[in-house]
């Protein structure tokens, strides 16, 4: 053993830190499609902040570059660590610390799943609203991606549902930033910095996220449209009639047709609806009063016909629930299909309409195809890319990317930019803010240790 090595396993202990052989290809990589496996020259299990702090002071020390790994869940190569690094796993740190009924907060450690959070809140009534497609996902994967999903359009993203962290700096210390509080107006926020960062300012060793009281009815109506521009106008006046929804997401009508292939779903809908049926609107409400449920989404389909949809068709109880479950693993039917890449650019939802007629017009110039579905409330639009020639696909989403930013857009709406998509961002961000952000990873990160390809590559 190395004195690297030997110095890692004193901090964790010789059984929680694994070199060479000892390290499953696992570690490795996240479900990014554009990356091959990368093996890291350890693998550290701490079980405390103060472990991790040590295992930072160490790395800054003697300049191994580090990776935050949760559940590895993500889809932009970001926790793909370096060949001579050191992956901080925190599948040992793992609990739900506390759930606050008085405060509606948890407080969990980073590597607690968001599933099994949700089983620890419902007993209390409550839960944590960031579902972002696949409930293995850790809440420290969140914090570091900002994450979103489905249920963002009522709830918000990770930002918005984190209120405190501990934190780990890469030198060691451990700083606290918010709270149990639902508003500060002291200092800077550290808290909204660290969120989103991708591991490369600060490791969040303890989590406190708001929680929400779970809404006992519910219903999911499908509403197939003849023509896309129809359903990108619905859009905005479905969320401004007062409803409320939290799922409002559209699906192109040929990811509905491998969603549902792929996961045998039975939605009811004729084969003469569905062949004229360009794209589909998928909306969920939910509500304390069944009565008033029912009159929400009578008011909804009345709304939706006056919209131009072709039917609509409330969902029953196990067909809704699978619906939603399907619509969530679309990155896996992408995957199944053969997707090269998977992109979550985000625009305002006045923009949808150009983005999407624009983006598929790229990618069918270059022989390809982009698919997809998104997130329609909050215009997080997310594209299956088919174009296999490395260079051309580079090029096509270089342009993709760009249209979205002249649009008033962004490159990640939630997946985060990880190492595939880092490029992109150094070629069309604006040089300022780049250097702008380069100077506070410099204060945070003096050694420059923590994700070091993120970002700035």
């Amino acid at each position: 053993m190395g004195d690297g090595a030997a110095r890692l396993a004193r901090i964790v202990g010789d059984k929680n830190l694994l070199v060479g052989e000892a390290i499953s290809e696992d570690y490795g990589h996240d479900e990014a499609l554009s990356f091959e496996p990368r093996m890291p020259a350890y693998v550290a299990k701490p079980s405390t902040a103060e472990e991790v702090a040590e295992l930072l002071k160490a790395a800054s020390e003697l300049g191994i570059p580090v990776t935050a790994r949760g559940s590895a869940t993500g889809i932009s190569g970001g926790c793909r660590p370096e060949a001579d690094g050191l992956v901080v796993s925190f599948e040992r740190m793992n609990a739900v610390l506390e759930v606050d009924t008085v405060n509606h907060v948890a407080v969990v450690q980073p590597g607690v799943t968001l599933s099994e959070l949700d089983t620890k809140t419902t007993a209390a009534g409550l839960g944590y609203t960031v579902y972002p497609g696949e409930l293995s996902a850790s809440v420290g994967g969140n914090v570091g991606t900002n994450a979103g999903g489905m249920r963002a359009v009522k709830y918000g993203v990770t930002r918005h549902n984190v209120l405190g962290l501990q934190a780990v700096l890469p030198t060691g210390e451990i700083i606290r930033t918010g709270g149990k509080v639902s508003k500060i107006s002291t200092g800077y926020d550290l808290t909204q910095l660290i969120i989103g960062s991708e591991g490369s300012l600060a490791l969040a060793t303890e989590v406190t996220v708001k929680l929400h009281p779970r809404l006992p009815h519910g219903a999911t109506v499908l509403a197939p449209f003849g023509d896309l521009d129809q359903v990108m106008t619905a859009v905005p006046k479905i969320v401004a009639a007062g409803l409320d929804p939290h799922i409002l997401e559209y699906i192109d009508t040929m990811t509905m047709g491998a969603i549902v292939y792929t996961e045998k779903l039975e939605l009811g809908v004729p084969d003469d609806i569905r062949d004229r049926t360009q794209a589909y609107l998928v909306v969920a409400l939910e509500n304390r009063h069944e009565d008033r449920l029912h009159e929400d989404v009578e008011a909804l389909g009345e709304l939706l016909g006056e919209l131009g949809a072709t039917e609509v068709y409330v969902l029953e109880g196990s067909s809704a629930r699978k619906l939603i479950e399907a619509r969530e693993k679309a990155f896996w039917t992408a995957k199944t299909v053969g997707a090269d890449d998977v992109i979550d650019v985000v625009v305002p939802r006045s923009a949808m309409p150009e983005f999407l007629v624009k983006s598929r017009e790229m990618a069918q110039a270059t022989g390809g195809g982009a698919l997809g579905c998104g997130h329609a409330g909050d215009g997080n639009v997310h594209l299956a890319i088919f174009c296999k020639d490395p260079a051309t696909r580079k090029k096509l989403l270089t342009d993709i990317f760009g249209l979205a930013m002249a649009l008033g857009g962004a490159i990640s709406g939630e997946h985060g930019l990880g190492k595939s998509k880092t490029g992109y961002y150094r070629e069309l961000e604006d040089p300022a803010k780049i250097a702008l952000m380069r100077r506070l990873k410099q204060a945070f990160d003096p050694a420059g240790i923590l994700n070091p390809s993120v970002l700035f590559g």
